[in-house]
């Protein structure tokens, strides 16, 4: 029963409110080879005369009663009359229509034939559905106009029922470009956006799932549009939206667990079709995405579909800092180094802010760096000048003194490391004036008065850093701890721990856990060290089973714990104490766990050398060497075993131990030995200096070292 417009044909926006004067060009509707004049029709409207002008249609076109009421309300919804379009919708019954439309002789062939003789038994039904669907789908968007929402999400969500009743094996090809797909694609769009406006969450995400998984023959483009308003709905709707229900789950597919993996598997596969070319790049998309994947700390999966953007699509420079960020953000800070000094090249922009203030960051990480990344900092501030942006201003000046700081520790006189540091803690306090109530400026300062030894300046600034973030901030405690065990309070320090453990979640409290190990062990009570050790290592065994291989860099990075370094701990803990069976189980365990590190090296080769195995102690540091070639404890370790085989070996001595001081100005034990070498070697002068040094950094030397604390 196919029924039409002649003349200009309508077109039925979904957000509209009425029609425009241009869609009352329609003369004549048409249909079985008959055709009246709608002037007919819309004059008994006027009138008020809807059952004449039903009748009128019915006699006319040969149709039935809701056939009739159909095409009468759509007449009316174009004309703008919604309440009598709503009227006229409401008198057709679906129920029956779908009975009648149902077809009566299944589809028992695949073939050819078999398929073309079905087509046209039920063609007349499949016209007549298209007709009689439309009227519902326009009904829905009358009680949306209307401001019914609930009512009209359930007649949107009665005309995907009926389609799915009607064609039980799905939308016959013929019809594919029939009005009726345009029906049906249209409902399946609008249910979720009515059930979201109704308020009923649950029931928008079923919706689209349906839409999703269910067989609508959507085109691309549809579908794209669907998956994207489903993606923004899971990251911003603000509800929960829970697994898809074990129907649409099939054995060995992928089940999100939450909104934010849905969101994330749906923009990834509109990311792939647009790279595909399958659907237009809409930029939004990779926006969401960005959004996403920050939330969850995978930003070098980002990095990974930045690369995989069509050129042309971003400028390249642009494409470089997105990508430079990406990498800063899963801490592979040299990739972005390097693709940020292509960004900053002459050729290219050398005077980005942001790309210098990237720079900087990457560089801030490394001593060896450091020099660099001072220049990138001097430049941006150079750049700034004269311009009204005072948190831009703290950043580059917060910046700059970070990487004097790091650049000091690699100074090559006393004189440029006290120069460098003088102007490492300028830079930051100008940078505090900039941005006061920056709390992170404030921890910046405290650790580089920490570095300099200056531990009244560190607790003022500990102090002012829990303020500041109300103690919410783990690494203020921690920050705190570490400086009194510095200043030997050790009792202190441990209550410290205890207030952070009290306010810290459990899966955040491995750090916390380790820093008490430790204080136990400096005031010697070794059985509550290893208890704790015991408490930290089922702790990291059940983050590691609950998160499994997806943790995140900022999970890692917040903990700062693993199961490798409490073996680790635990194996030079019972070592120093001359359990060598249990330091060796230990060191087994962590060795299982990470078999190429220099620290599983260097504490087997301090077991052999305690055991007077001097070859095999020697042959292990040179294998914690070979893999890390700045590893300073080993360095010190072989320098002092050195000078204790006798004056034949005290200038090489002299040189691990001057190379590791290099690394590591503090390191106390390489200037307790120094000290030693230069005194066999008759330097008295320059073993009392160094005896001197090693006395003053013992008397402040923390627990562990200050660069543990993440800045």
């Amino acid at each position: 029963m196919l029924c039409t417009f002649s003349g200009e044909q309508v077109r039925i926006e979904e957000g509209g409110g009425g029609v425009s004067e241009n869609d009352m060009s329609v003369k004549e509707v048409c249909a079985n080879g008959l055709c009246m004049k709608t002037s007919e029709v819309e004059a008994k409207l006027d009138e008020g005369n809807i059952q004449e002008a039903e009748s009128s249609l019915r006699e006319g076109l040969s149709l039935n009663l809701e056939e009739a009421r159909a095409l009468l309300g759509r007449l009316e919804y174009q004309r703008g009359n919604i309440e009598a379009a709503f009227r006229v919708f409401d008198g057709i019954d679906l129920q029956a229509a779908i009975q009648r439309l149902q077809p009566t002789i299944p589809e028992k062939s695949h073939s050819r034939r078999g398929r073309s003789r079905s087509e046209s038994v039920h063609s007349v039904s499949q016209h007549a559905a298209s007709l009689v669907l439309e009227a519902i789908y326009l009904k829905s968007m009358c009680l949306q106009m209307l401001g019914r929402v609930s009512e009209a999400a359930q007649e949107c969500k009665s005309v995907l029922d009926a389609v799915e009743k009607i064609f039980p094996h799905g939308i016959p090809e013929i019809l594919l470009d029939n009005k009726l797909q345009e029906t049906v694609s249209k409902a399946v769009e609008l249910l979720p956006d009515l059930w979201k406006q109704a308020g009923s969450h649950q029931e928008a995400a079923s919706s689209y799932r349906r839409a999703l998984l269910s067989q609508w023959n959507l085109d691309s483009e549809c579908c794209a549009r669907i998956q994207k308003a489903f993606a923004v709905f899971l990251l911003y709707g603000g509800v929960e939206a829970g697994p898809p229900s074990l129907a649409y789950q099939t054995d060995g597919s992928f089940v999100p667990k939450n909104n934010l993996e849905e969101a994330i598997l749906l923009l990834m596969i509109l990311l792939r079709k647009s790279f595909l070319g399958k659907t237009e790049w809409d930029p939004s998309i990779m926006q969401h995405f960005t959004f996403a994947l920050s939330l969850c700390g995978q930003t070098s999966i980002l990095a990974k579909h930045i690369e995989e953007v069509l050129p042309g699509i971003y400028p390249r420079c642009e494409r470089w800092n997105d990508l430079a960020l990406c990498y800063l953000g899963s801490g592979q800070s040299k990739v972005a180094l390097n693709l940020l000094r292509k960004s900053l090249n002459k050729n290219e922009n050398p005077n980005n802010l942001l790309a210098l203030l990237m720079a900087a960051k990457a560089c801030s990480e490394d001593c060896l760096l450091a020099s660099e990344g001072v220049g990138y900092a001097e430049r941006a501030i150079a750049i700034s000048k004269g311009r009204n942006r005072r948190h831009m201003k703290g950043a580059y000046l917060r910046l700059l003194g970070k990487c004097l700081g790091k650049q000091a520790r690699v100074a090559s006189s006393d004189h440029e490391r006290t120069r460098l540091q003088a102007e490492a803690l300028k830079a930051l306090d100008k940078a505090i004036q900039f941005e006061r109530n920056n709390p992170e400026f404030i921890l910046d300062l405290g650790l580089e008065y920490a570095e300099h030894r200056n531990s009244s300046g560190a607790v003022r600034c500990a102090k002012e850093f829990i303020d500041a973030t109300g103690g919410s901030v783990l690494k203020g405690w921690r920050f705190l701890a570490l400086v009194l065990s510095a200043q030997r309070r050790y009792p202190e320090a441990e209550v410290v721990i205890d207030a952070a453990l009290d306010e810290t979640g459990k899966w955040e409290q491995g750090a916390l856990l380790r820093m008490k190990a430790k204080l136990k062990i400096a005031q010697s009570l070794t059985m509550d060290a290893v208890e704790t050790y015991r408490l930290l290592l089922a702790l990291v065994q059940a983050q590691r089973k609950s998160f499994g291989p997806m943790r995140t860099f900022n999970q890692a990075e917040e903990e700062n714990v693993n199961e490798y370094e409490v073996w680790q701990d635990l194996a030079n803990l019972y070592s120093s104490l001359s359990h060598w069976s249990d330091a060796e189980t230990c060191l087994d365990k962590a060795r299982a766990l990470k078999f190429y590190s220099a620290s599983t090296f260097h504490t087997e080769g301090m077991i052999y050398e305690a055991r007077g195995q001097i070859r095999d102690a020697l042959a292990a540091y040179s294998n914690s060497l070979s893999i890390d070639l700045n590893h300073v404890p080993c360095k010190v370790s072989i320098g002092a075993l050195l000078w204790r085989s006798g004056s034949m070996s005290l200038p090489v001595a002299r040189s691990f131990l001057s190379d590791a001081l290099r690394l590591e100005p503090t390191n106390r034990m390489a200037w307790y030995y120094l000290g030693m070498v230069h005194r066999d070697d008759g330097r008295l002068s320059d073993a009392s200096e160094c005896f001197q040094a090693a006395c003053m950094l013992e008397e402040s030397d923390p627990i562990e070292s200050f660069s543990v604390i993440q800045r």
